[in-house]
């Protein structure tokens, strides 16, 4: 019987990245064999990474999606990034783990990512298409640091000149910096970065592994000086939190004054797994807004349309103001637009 996870498998020990040491038993019941390790430096501390060798790397994104793409590679599952409302925590669950601190402390490393990406691209039946990365976990999650994945990755899509986008909230991708360069020789590249606030306090309790906001706009000012048009999801804005006309002002201006070519506004949903761990850290944090969002998330995942819609005319007052004049019509990265409200049969509980 095929299983779920029968594209992973674990690598053989061929050495490890510095200061690592294998990490002790029991291993996810989806992930018999796989080489696991601790790291000894306190920014890993309590994290557990399953290496595996993957059997494909590049994905073709199920029909019924709404983003505006095919294609996507995953180079981790898992992020320790840690935001509380992540969509993409439910993914856990498909390898036997939570979607709580399973998915923030345990992460799945395919060590074979570049080689994997190389050989498919050389594939006769690849014909070229844009590849997406980032778009279910960061690609540039601190981890990366250790496994340096994307090299090779971007190498591999450098050399076949095929076109490829990048979101992420993690400044490591400035390490990268000369290989995209090198790529946008030949084919497209697009970068955005993901800033849904610029309120510090609001950072470290609902993204605590991120690097901050300003850190993430002083890398798109980077990438922009080096000659990219940069785009900016500002996603998620949170109801009661960031949903501000102060706070869609304050984050559209820093956008802007960081040099972005653009501002997508989204507003915060919540698929199962992110919806039960946002739910527990909002009523530890703001008990007061558990009403709020019980009304606006009764439906399902997403809040509804006459919302979603009252939110991207604020964002795109504030884009003109602070002279984004692109921001009312999204970047040239091909970002997801903000989707529409599911049918009420996704109905859930929120607390």
């Amino acid at each position: 019987m095929a299983m779920r996870w029968e594209n992973l498998s674990a690598p053989p020990d061929e050495g490890h990245p510095d200061g690592s040491a294998p990490a002790t038993p029991p291993l996810p019941l989806a992930l018999p064999g796989a080489v696991t390790r601790t790291f000894d430096t306190p920014g890993f501390a309590g994290m557990t990474f399953y290496e595996v060798r993957a059997k494909s790397i590049i994905n073709r994104v199920p029909g019924e999606s709404q983003v505006p793409f095919q294609w996507t590679i995953n180079p981790y599952r898992g992020c320790i990034h840690a935001c509380k409302y992540c969509f993409a925590r439910n993914t856990h669950t498909y390898l036997d783990l939570n979607a709580g601190d399973d998915f923030d402390r345990k992460v799945i490393v395919k060590v074979n990512a570049g080689e994997l990406v190389r050989r498919e691209l050389a594939a006769p039946r690849w014909r070229g298409a844009h590849v997406a990365m980032g778009t279910n976990v960061d690609c540039y999650q601190r981890a990366e640091g250790r496994y340096r994945l994307m090299p090779p990755i971007i190498e591999a899509l450098r050399d076949f000149a095929n076109p490829f986008s990048i979101l992420t909230k993690g400044t490591l991708i400035l390490r990268d910096l000369p290989l995209l360069r090198q790529a946008a020789e030949v084919t497209r590249v697009g970068l955005s970065f993901s800033v849904g606030f610029v309120d510090e306090a609001l950072w470290r309790s609902v993204e605590p592994g991120t690097p901050s906001p300003r850190r993430r706009l002083d890398a798109v000012r980077t990438l922009v000086d080096a000659g990219f048009e940069v785009g900016v999801l500002m996603a998620p804005i949170l109801p009661g939190l960031s949903d501000h006309d102060e706070s869609i002002d304050a984050t559209v201006s820093a956008i802007a004054a960081a040099g972005a070519a653009s501002v997508t506004p989204m507003a915060l949903h919540l698929r199962p797994g992110a919806r039960e761990w946002y739910a527990h850290w909002l009523a530890r944090e703001f008990p007061h807004l558990v009403p709020r969002y019980r009304e606006l998330y009764r439906a399902g995942a997403y809040a509804p349309q006459a919302y979603q819609r009252e939110l991207t005319a604020r964002v795109r007052i504030a884009a003109r103001r602070h002279g984004l004049h692109r921001g009312e019509v999204g970047d040239n990265r091909r970002l997801p637009e903000p989707t529409p409200a599911p049918a009420p049969s996704e109905q859930l509980t929120l607390l």
